[in-house]
């Protein structure tokens, strides 16, 4: 349902999920058919904090702390996105992954990392000799002593999964409210009023999933559990003709700080080269930095020296709802009819659904009446990945409306009809980024300096309707 129309006045939802991201997205869509959903987000879109900057890497879960909620929760994630994306028309590609070890103490590492996934219920990696890493992945640096094949890790869309989630929801008749930021909390005959920066809003039930934000909502409940360090990771991403220098994910040998500077192909059919990972204070900062730069240039040249002569056509930051704790913060207050779904990491991407699923088991026993979430995916998503038949390269869609043979992004072969059509969405984009996720515009090596001004004209036109 569309966010611009008021609520009425004495209008209570039965559950309300703070945090448009992609958890709080999934969480809606499984709680879709329970009741009146509503979504609160704080920013002018969903999936537009942690989620849209991440590394969009779909995890087997090989490498998490065996019995933790996590890992459990991984596991299962993985299996049921997998299967939702297929359905869906979200980008997938099982690439494989492999885990370099480049001296002797991390060598001697890789049978524990083995063990560790055997733990997780993952039983499908291999430990290689040098040679086969080399095989596997020509343009390694030199001197690596060996690896560890993790051939089920995958490559996804991570913005048109939000956005599917969100659309589910919304057709079931879930509410969104965008650029709704909740200030304070309070309850009264089983109702919790959230106060917000547009008005309030009145649930029976409340979801946190508020990723950065989560510990500030908790706060509001009258909790302390857990403090968010804000943990910003910068990554470099190259040019498509780096693309086949990278046939799958190479992952180092992870240390306590997580799971450290990677390389990676993306399904947009770049390559990148990251993350770092500095705590902040401000869980605003998702700035660059030279420091950053330096540090990634640093690794990348031990990892794969090669790729850096290639060009470099984007750097960003995320920043991570780091805690204190290693695991997943998930409790339920029945008295205050809250959830918390806290410090969800990296990992949130591919454990989303399995959340979303143990949060409805939660609020069941807990007394809600909860229903089965939707069958399947409204609709097909566009078709964002570079190994997808684009709108542009389909001459039978061209034939049918010229708009999709019309393009005005080159570097990423995006159409007028494609632009249109975001712009027509259920859940439309309100600023140029909101646009590029939904559409890859202005995202390719030229960074929008031929095509900006056209698709901005394009956008404000959209809007303006």
């Amino acid at each position: 349902m569309s966010d611009s129309t008021a609520l009425p006045a004495d209008h209570v939802f039965d559950v309300v999920v703070i945090g448009g991201g992609v958890v709080g997205c999934a969480v809606a869509r499984e709680l879709a058919r329970s009741g009146s959903v509503g979504i609160v987000e704080a920013r002018c879109d969903i999936g537009d904090g942690t989620s849209k900057a991440n590394t969009a890497i779909l995890h087997t879960g090989f490498d998490a702390t065996p019995g933790t909620v996590e890992s459990r929760l991984v596991a299962r994630g993985y299996a049921l996105l997998k299967e939702y994306a297929d359905r869906a028309g979200i980008a997938v590609e099982v690439t494989g992954a492999v885990l370099v070890a480049w001296t002797e103490e991390e060598l001697a590492a890789l049978p524990g990392l083995a063990e560790k996934a055997a733990a997780n219920g993952y039983r499908h990696t291999r430990q290689v000799s040098a040679a086969e890493v080399y095989a596997m992945v020509p343009r390694l640096g030199e001197g690596l002593r060996g690896g560890l094949e993790v051939p089920d890790e995958a490559i996804i869309d991570p913005w048109t999964t939000t956005l599917s989630f969100a659309n589910d929801a919304l057709a079931e008749g879930a509410r969104l409210l965008r650029e709704c930021r909740v200030e304070s909390v309070s309850r009264l005959d089983g109702i919790t009023t959230l106060h917000t920066s547009t008005g309030d809003v009145r649930a029976r039930w409340v979801v946190n999933a508020a990723g950065l934000g989560a510990d500030v909502i908790d706060g509001h409940f009258g909790y302390q559990r857990f403090t968010v360090t804000p943990r910003r990771g910068e990554l470099l991403v190259f040019d498509k003709l780096a693309r086949p220098m990278v046939p799958r994910i190479v992952l180092p040998v992870p240390s306590s700080r997580g799971k450290g500077v990677l390389v990676s192909p993306t399904i947009f059919g770049n390559v990148m080269l990251g993350p770092t990972a500095e705590d902040l204070t401000d869980r605003k900062d998702t700035s660059t930095s030279v420091a950053g730069v330096e540090e990634l240039l640093d690794k990348g040249a031990g990892i794969m020296p090669a790729l850096l002569k290639e060009e470099v056509t984007a750097m960003y930051a995320g920043l991570r709802a780091a805690t204190e704790h290693g695991d997943y913060v998930i409790e339920l207050d029945r008295e205050q009819g809250y959830l918390l779904l806290g410090g969800i990491r990296s990992t949130g991407l591919t454990s989303a659904m399995a959340l979303a699923e143990y949060a409805r088991e939660l609020l069941s026993d807990a007394g809600m009446v909860t229903a089965p979430p939707p069958d399947g995916p409204v609709r097909s998503m566009p078709p964002l990945g570079e190994s997808m038949l684009r709108p542009h390269a389909d001459p039978a869609r061209v034939a049918i409306d010229a708009d999709y043979g019309r393009v005005v992004c080159f570097c990423e072969r995006v159409t007028r009809g494609e632009v249109r059509d975001a712009l027509a969405s259920t859940i439309p984009p309100r600023d140029l980024d909101g646009l590029r996720r939904r559409t890859r515009a202005v995202m390719g090596r030229c960074q929008g300096f031929y095509c900006g001004v056209e698709v901005q004209r394009l956008l404000d036109e959209g809007m303006a309707r």
